[in-house]
């Protein structure tokens, strides 16, 4: 079982890849590690968190779901992306 930190990263080094893959037109991935990114989540959802993580980890969630229900993958898109990835680095020693 990976710790909650690790689970975060491994998040966050999804969402990487997912940006630039959009940025790259390569969607062929995308489901593969949307799939992935969601394993994660729900793992983390189970653990308990700190109140401070809790609220950034929540707001996450509302944004990663709108993301994976989008049908317009654009730079937009990449960009959600690409800050998650960077917001979620930082917050992981919240945890």
């Amino acid at each position: 079982m990976m710790s909650n930190r690790e689970l975060i990263l491994n998040i966050a080094v999804n969402l990487g890849r997912l940006g630039r893959w959009a940025c790259e037109g390569r969607l062929g991935r995308l489901n593969q590690f949307m799939e992935e990114t969601e394993g994660y989540i729900n793992q983390l959802e189970k653990t308990a968190k700190s109140p401070r993580f809790q609220k950034t980890f929540d707001i996450f969630k509302e944004n990663f779901d709108r993301a994976r229900s989008s049908r317009q993958v654009d730079s937009i898109w990449a960009e959600t992306m690409f800050t998650w990835a960077n917001i979620l680095t930082h917050r992981a020693s919240l945890v």
